[in-house]
This record gives structure tokens, sequence and C-alpha cells, in this order.
């Protein structure tokens, strides 16, 4: 099974795109690529039918926060023969659910994350053209805590870098990681 993970950019930040094998419990970092600058959304829909096309099973797993929407849409229109999962990206406390779109706060994305790397279920191949870049994002993603009413940031901003690969990573990991099928399409065996 295939998880994509796709985080929405255009002008200032990379549309991301990280594809996570899941074998057993292990999950092994495929593919990872930035869409140029400005690369219209048409051409980014494109892109995921293009990789989706090969072999296996593919769940498609989109940030459907702010621009995301559409986007999601069109992936839907595209005739995919896959799941699309949109995820609201939130600062909220718990994960929730509404129609065919969960809401996820990004604290929880990270951690999944960052989870399985300590536990050993996440394997990036060194020779991936973006592994480098991958690298620095995650070294780059700080949590800090905001002075008005106890709020949490979490990201590379301010820090020189862009957290693009780290979300679209996160995104793919988080579906890949549930059990049940609860967010945006068709029951797939072994959900």
């Amino acid at each position: 099974m295939f998880y994509l993970g796709l985080d929405l950019g255009k002008k200032h930040d990379h549309t991301a795109i990280a594809i996570v094998e899941k074998r057993g419990s292990a999950l092994l970092v495929r593919h990872l690529e930035r869409v140029a600058l400005g690369t219209p959304y048409t051409a980014v829909v494109a892109r995921i039918g293009e990789i989706v096309q090969g072999m296996g099973q593919w769940v498609v797993v989109v940030d459907g926060t702010g621009v995301g929407e559409p986007v999601v849409d069109a992936l839907r229109r595209a005739g995919l023969g896959c799941e699309i999962t949109a995820v609201t990206i939130t600062g909220g406390e718990r994960e929730s659910r509404r129609g065919s779109v969960c809401s996820v706060p990004k604290r929880d994305l990270i951690a999944g994350l960052q989870m399985a790397m300590e536990e050993g279920e996440l394997r990036v191949a060194r020779r991936l053209r973006e592994a480098g870049a991958l690298l620095k994002e995650l070294l780059n993603v700080r949590v800090t805590a905001g002075l008005a009413m106890g709020n949490v940031r979490i990201g590379a901003d301010g820090y020189g870098e862009h957290d693009d690969l780290v979300i679209a990573l996160a995104l793919a990991c988080w579906r890949a990681r549930r059990r049940e099928n609860g967010f945006g399409g068709q029951r797939l065996p072994g959900i």
C-alpha cells in the first residue's frame, strides 16, 4: 500500500509530495518531490495522476487547509481510482471529522512523524534527491509558545526554511498509521 502526502504551496512555498510504502509496520519513504514554485494546481493534479497510475494501491492525503479544498475537489473529479483523504491542519486539541474532511492538529501530525522515527518505523533512503532537504526541514521544525493565551506554533518559520516536505511526509505517515478508514473515501482492503 502506498500513501502519497501532498502539501500545497504555490508562490512562496513549494507544493511537496512524499510517498510512503507501508510494509508490515515499516514505513518506507519511496519518493520526495518539491514542485516548482508557481506551478498551477491543475498541473499538480495531473502530476498526482501520473504517480498513482503506477502499480499498487494508493491513498492520497491532501492538506485541505486554505486553498486545498478546490484542489481536493479537482483530485476527486480526476477519477484517480484511489482514496483521497482531505486533512485540514489545525491548531486545535483533538482530531475531528466533518463529512469527508478530517481536522488534525499540526502537533499530532508532527508528533506522529517523530514517533515513527523514534520507533524505527520510518526509513528514508539517502539516495532520494530531496532527502537532504527533508533532513534540513526536520532539524528546523520548532515548537514555540506564544504569550497570548498559551498559543503554540509549530513549524520552520523564522528559521530560514520551509516545512513543506515535513508536512507532506507527516500527512502520508498519519494516514498509513491509521487502522480504520474513516476519512475520505472507499474502504480499502487491509485498512
